[in-house]
């Protein structure tokens, strides 16, 4: 084989893209069943949401908080809530009732979210999507 053939081959093979798969993993409760219970799902958005520092993160977490089949707690909202106002990101928090509003099955568990979260937006000065065009 010819050096500049080999040359190029090692060279269409370094340049070539190389695709890295993310580690797949899955939550485990330690009680077996294979499966995260909402209190674990709870305490553990709860403390990423507590540790968040800049909006991607913010956003990464809540995308993948509100991919799972259940609505979060009003602690885990809370604590969304707090971090996008940390992070000066108003216009997430506001998303974060649209998609509470998205996930319940009916206006009433709406309604109960926003008494339950009513203090927490008023000491954050959050309104809802309804309340600012009101």
């Amino acid at each position: 084989m010819s050096l500049r053939i080999l040359s190029s081959l090692v060279r269409t093979r370094a340049s070539a893209p190389r695709l890295i798969a993310a580690p797949i993993t899955s939550r485990y409760s330690s009680s077996g069943h294979g499966q995260e219970s909402f209190e674990a799902f709870s305490d553990r958005y709860v403390t990423f949401f507590q540790s968040v520092q800049d909006i991607f993160e913010l956003q990464r977490g809540l995308n993948n908080c509100f991919a799972h089949d259940l609505v979060p707690s009003t602690a885990v909202v809370e604590a969304a809530l707090r971090a996008a106002r940390r992070v000066d990101d108003y216009s997430t928090a506001v998303r974060i009732f649209e998609g509470i509003k998205e996930k319940v099955e009916n206006q009433g568990q709406y309604d109960a979210y926003l008494r339950e979260l009513k203090s927490v937006k008023d000491e954050l000065g959050v309104q809802t999507k309804e309340e600012l065009y009101a």
